[in-house]
């Protein structure tokens, strides 16, 4: 096989690209994490964090994927035995169920199609008729990756707190920290994990988890077995600017790059940003004519784009033939929607004329595909783009 020429496009919806800044950080000599040096790296991560995640609260950092903070989140605050309720948002909702499945919690799951976020009036309704609040924890994916949809977080507060439930409400933010709006406190979050290799734009390998006072005081009953997870030896060492063992010091390198570059745009601009190149996208499918994964408008990812493949056509197998042919790395469609959808990842480190090389990518490799489709996704993407302002625009 002949080396590929040129740029490779990694347009999966994680891990994304990781911008030089970032790398040329990571790329600095180990720093010794229990020097006197150290704690000023961990308190600078630590407050940037805080501000991404838009909270006053106890932000938490470990050496892991989001899956070591899902794990986290339940262990620190539930007892064997305990209720939670999911919500099926997606092949990530199932995960985080079956991790709570593992260590013998009780999972009630919201069923779901999807193709939409999570029901707030289902939640209430299923909060309703608990009436001995057996139920300890409520579950949901903010952007559920496998399927382009978002959930109502700040509604599902509200349907909680209307159903006069004490659950903590616990949300995976991992595709959707640093890339569409995230308010922690102002949503009255209890729990949120998070991971690096999404919108903070590193190499996987951190984890990161925000807690609530209510959360933290939680932990204190909670009997689920725990020692590398256990929030209070991270927040008492964290006070000092130290670990409890090893962290992953060149990843906190390029955190702290990651942050300033967010900062230095402004997460008002970062958002604004992901939601212009959603919405090119989106214009771009539509004129493909081809259809979303996700139904609901008000439901749709600005993070990424999953689209199904018409009836007798492979995704993967179109896939195969778009990273062949343009070096480009399209998601894959997870669980039920495998070989049905391709997802294209928009978030990170992206600009506009990014998006116009994925999308013509994309474009052309549908019609080599032999897909029907519909010239002009492209176009259509430009006419968006060009309407809605540049990305430096106020």
């Amino acid at each position: 096989m002949s080396r590929p020429t040129g740029w490779h496009f990694l347009q999966l919806p994680g891990p994304t690209n990781v911008p030089q800044r970032v790398s040329e950080a990571m790329a600095r000599p180990i720093e010794d994490h229990r020097g006197p040096d150290f704690p000023e790296l961990t308190r600078t991560c630590v407050e940037g964090l805080e501000r991404v995640f838009q909270t006053d609260q106890t932000v938490l950092m470990y050496p892991a994927s989001g899956s070591g903070a899902w794990e986290a989140a339940l262990v620190n605050t539930l007892s064997p035995g305990d209720h939670v309720l999911m919500c099926e948002t997606g092949q990530f909702g199932l995960g985080w169920a079956a991790v709570a499945e593992r260590f013998g919690l009780r999972v009630a799951m919201l069923p779901g199609d999807w193709r939409r976020g999570a029901d707030p009036d289902g939640i209430e309704a299923h909060l309703r008729d608990d009436a001995g609040h057996e139920i300890r924890a409520v579950c949901v994916v903010h952007n559920e990756t496998s399927t382009a949809a978002v959930s109502p977080i700040a509604e599902i507060r509200a349907a909680i707190d209307r159903a006069d439930h004490p659950a903590l409400l616990m949300v995976d933010v991992v595709s959707s920290l640093a890339s569409i709006d995230y308010q922690h406190d102002t949503w009255g979050v209890d729990v949120a994990v998070a991971g690096s290799q999404k919108g903070l734009m590193l190499p996987a390998g951190l984890a990161f988890t925000a807690v609530s006072a209510r959360a933290m005081a939680a932990t204190e009953h909670a009997r689920l077995p725990r020692s590398y997870w256990d929030w209070r030896q991270m927040r008492d060492k964290n006070t000092d600017g130290y670990f409890p063992y090893t962290p992953a010091t060149s990843l906190m390198y390029g955190l702290r790059e990651a942050l300033a570059m967010l900062e230095e745009e402004g997460l008002d601009r970062v958002f604004a940003r992901h939601a212009r190149h959603g919405s090119a996208t989106r214009a771009a499918v539509s004129a493909w004519g081809l259809e979303l994964q996700c139904t609901r408008t008000e439901d749709q990812s600005d993070v990424l784009t999953a689209v199904r493949m018409p009836e007798g056509h492979d995704a993967d197998a179109f896939r195969s033939l778009v990273l062949e042919r343009f070096n480009m790395a399209l998601g894959s469609g997870l669980g039920r929607v495998a070989g049905r959808v391709f997802r294209i990842g928009h978030l990170g480190d992206f600009n506009d004329l990014m998006l116009l090389a994925t999308l013509c990518g994309v474009e052309s490799g549908l019609v080599l595909a032999g897909v029907p489709v519909e010239r002009g996704g492209v176009e259509a993407a430009m006419r968006e783009l060009e309407g809605s302002g540049g990305a430096w625009s106020s």
